[in-house]
């Protein structure tokens, strides 16, 4: 009978030409045509043909598999330059990134929160232009020079970024990096309320959930990206938030999409972020970057940070 060896049900075989999928000293299986349509046998000219789609196909399946190789290379790496965020308690503070999909596409996207000495909380985001070895050097040799700066002496936000780009500027000729840097005060004005200063170097400004309802972007001059003019002064900020408030920070990946302005990204992650304030900081972080459409073209990072609670009087 057709098909002799093959399982009940096959369709009936006269003739089969098979041939290896390998590239690269590598073997990933077999590929086989079976009759011909003219239903004359194979001949050398067809087994030419499969060969060199045999040849084609290892070829994609082995690029396919280095491209797999070199990706997760990248994210381990990029990975690996993010700091490990400390229990800030009595503050609650989580931050979640998304490499680039794209091979090879170090990012330049980072976080970074520490607790200083005399109990305020600090948190920044940046975002080192470029997708290479140098924006992800540069990424991790200016988040280690802002924590020697704000431990250096107790200074508002808008002091530490200008320092930081002055010292920048005179040790290396680094990419243009934004910036969100935010100090938390460590004790409230009464009943819970917290200060909150911060400035902004070219970066979106922090996004304020408030407990009872109600997400506003916090206003003020964005001012320049480090690497344009450090002598020019930086703008600084305050406001007074309620206990409870979440403060979330972001880079431009997750509000930029080919599809839509920067304007409705900014709007749809104010929406979409009101709707999950309940959630721990941790979770609102992977749901926001679980719903980014994005297309792998950008990495992206965000850092959510929950004031405390109102404690109850005595």
């Amino acid at each position: 009978p057709a098909s002799v060896g093959f399982p009940p049900g096959h369709p009936p075989m006269r003739g089969l030409l098979g041939v290896a999928l390998s590239a690269r000293g590598g073997r990933y299986g077999n590929l086989y045509l079976a009759d011909r349509r003219d239903g004359r046998p194979f001949d050398e000219r067809d087994e030419e043909v499969l060969v060199a789609l045999a040849g084609a196909a290892g070829v994609a399946i082995e690029n396919a598999r280095l491209f797999e190789r070199v990706r997760a290379g990248a994210e381990r790496f990029q990975r690996l330059l993010l700091p490990e965020l400390p229990d800030a308690r009595p503050f609650t503070v989580a931050g979640v990134y998304r490499p680039a999909a794209a091979p090879g596409r170090l990012g330049g996207d980072w976080y970074d929160a520490l607790t200083l000495p005399d109990g305020s909380l600090v948190a920044v985001i940046g975002d080192v232009i470029g997708h290479d070895l140098r924006a992800a050097a540069t990424m991790s040799r200016t988040r280690n020079m802002l924590r020697a700066l704000l431990y250096d002496r107790p200074e508002p936000p808008a002091e530490v970024l200008r320092r930081l780009d002055r010292v920048g500027d005179a040790m290396a000729d680094n990419p243009l990096t934004t910036a969100c840097l935010l100090r938390v005060s460590p004790a409230g004005p009464g009943e819970g309320r917290r200060g909150v200063d911060w400035s902004t170097a070219g970066h979106p400004p922090p996004l304020v959930l408030d407990p009872a309802g109600g997400a506003e972007y916090l206003p003020g001059e964005p001012g320049l990206p480090l690497g344009v003019d450090p002598d020019r002064a930086r703008p600084g900020h305050h406001r007074v938030l309620p206990p409870g408030a979440v403060l979330l920070l972001f880079t431009d990946g997750l509000v930029e999409h080919r599809r839509r302005s920067v304007d409705e990204g900014m709007a749809e992650l104010a929406r979409l972020a009101e709707r999950r304030r309940d959630l721990p900081p941790r979770r609102l972080c992977e749901e926001l970057m679980a719903h980014h459409p994005g297309d792998g073209r950008d990495d992206m990072a965000v850092l959510a940070l929950r004031l405390p609670p109102a404690t109850a009087p005595h």
